[in-house]
């Protein structure tokens, strides 16, 4: 796959923009608004973990106290929130290699779709050893997983396209009470960081390729 590069002063430039100026966010998901549960009809239960908006599976293998709690990720800039939780330690190493901890961190304002360790562990391990030498393509894999504005649950069971800033688009989806995107299955969804919006997914999204 021939991928084109993304030049990192771009990438910053684009997350220092509004959500509208980035993508197709409603207004509601401007980023000095935190995002809204989703009403009953449109999100399954939450976990009960630690808040009242979370949901999903995989929420349970989210520790229940300490920086990778949901209570303490919500306090700490998106990168380093995903840091200190367990089950994102490879993406956090993927961001680490490609040079995005600092440009997440100081974005305003982001919906992540977070591909957890298991879902790592489905690319060969010769391929994903691969891809995180490569700093371009690591790079345009990652950045096809986060969106500008914070998206809530309803926002994305309504199905519109959301264009990542990578620059192609993602197509979120409710599907018989299973929250996904580009058909990976969102296991733990509406974890709040101090900047963004955490959906917790199953599956490493692949960019169109170029």
């Amino acid at each position: 796959m021939k991928y084109r590069l993304l030049a990192t002063s771009g990438l910053a430039a684009c997350l220092a923009l509004t959500a509208a100026a980035c993508s197709s966010s409603p207004s509601s998901s401007s980023a000095s608004s935190p995002a809204t549960s989703a009403p009953a009809s449109s999100a399954p239960a939450s976990s009960g973990a630690t808040t009242a908006s979370d949901f999903g599976p995989g929420c349970a293998s989210v520790p229940k106290t300490g920086a990778g709690s949901f209570t303490g990720m919500s306090t700490a800039p998106v990168a380093t929130a995903a840091s200190a939780n367990p089950v994102l330690s490879t993406l956090v190493t993927a961001a680490k290699k490609a040079g995005l901890v600092d440009t997440l961190n100081s974005a305003s304002g982001i919906t992540v779709f977070a591909p957890d360790n298991a879902a790592f562990a489905q690319i060969p391990a010769a391929t994903l050893s691969k891809v995180l030498a490569d700093k371009a393509e690591l790079t345009k894999i990652l950045t096809y997983h986060v969106v500008a504005g914070r998206y809530t649950p309803s926002q994305l069971a309504a199905g519109t396209p959301l264009k990542t800033l990578e620059g192609a688009t993602v197509t979120p989806a409710l599907m018989g009470g299973t929250y996904e995107v580009n058909s990976a299955d969102v296991v733990c969804g509406n974890v709040q960081t101090a900047n963004a919006t955490v959906y917790i997914i199953n599956t490493v999204l692949m960019p169109p390729s170029s």
